[in-house]
């Protein structure tokens, strides 16, 4: 075989790969958890955790979320009453992600902004008023993995969204770290048995509410 067909076979097996590989999501899917109410114990089976134990028991709450990326860009421009108009796409409020409605499923009733929200599964969107003025909801809406523009029983993203599914509304803390977050990344923070605080982080913005664990 002469070198020019060894090259060209070469050239066809490698394009051939890479229109092989799946297409990769522009904006990935991220979860956050926190596991509460259960215990670390000592046991005679051998654990290779840190410290050795194993946590038996206990009840977990997560957010599964869509992960944009800023790729050079502002996540959250405008001034006035043109602030968060950009993040929102077109859509009422912000889906506080991206792709599908970022989602918290909780297995413990949780008590935010003075309400509690049962033990289930909910939307979570967020509406930017201002730079430092954002507020967490917590919605009934259920989520769609696709656009239907017809649909009355579920969101995709924030689109369509209307304010009589609420459970609660909620101001968030905003703060501005000294760093730029170029995923957005959902976080529990201070996590107790009692309760924590659940974050948002992307640019060089960390909005957090804290949340109360109703026994």
């Amino acid at each position: 075989m002469n070198k020019a067909i060894a090259t060209g076979l070469a050239v066809l097996v490698t394009g051939g790969l890479l229109m092989a590989q799946p297409r990769r999501q522009l904006s990935g899917e991220g979860i956050a958890s926190a596991h509460v109410m259960g215990k670390w114990v000592k046991t005679d089976k051998e654990s290779y955790t840190l410290g050795g134990e194993i946590f038996q028991g206990g009840k977990w709450i997560d957010i599964i979320y869509g992960r944009p990326l800023l790729r050079g860009r502002e996540a959250f421009p405008g001034t006035g009453a043109e602030y968060g108009k950009v993040t929102y796409a077109g859509a009422p409020v912000w889906r506080a992600g991206a792709n599908a409605s970022t989602r918290l499923k909780t297995e413990v009733p949780l008590a935010i902004g003075g309400k509690t929200v049962p033990a289930g599964e909910y939307s979570l969107f967020i509406e930017l008023k201002s730079p430092k003025e954002w507020t967490l909801i917590v919605s009934n809406w259920a989520a769609a993995q696709k656009f239907n523009e017809a649909s009355k029983d579920a969101l995709y993203g924030a689109f369509e969204y209307t304010p009589d599914k609420d459970v609660t509304r909620a101001t968030m803390k905003v703060e501005t770290m000294p760093f730029r977050m170029e995923q957005l990344t959902w976080e529990f923070l201070d996590v107790t048995d009692a309760g924590g605080r659940m974050a948002v982080l992307w640019d060089k913005n960390m909005a957090s509410i804290p949340f109360n664990i109703v026994q």
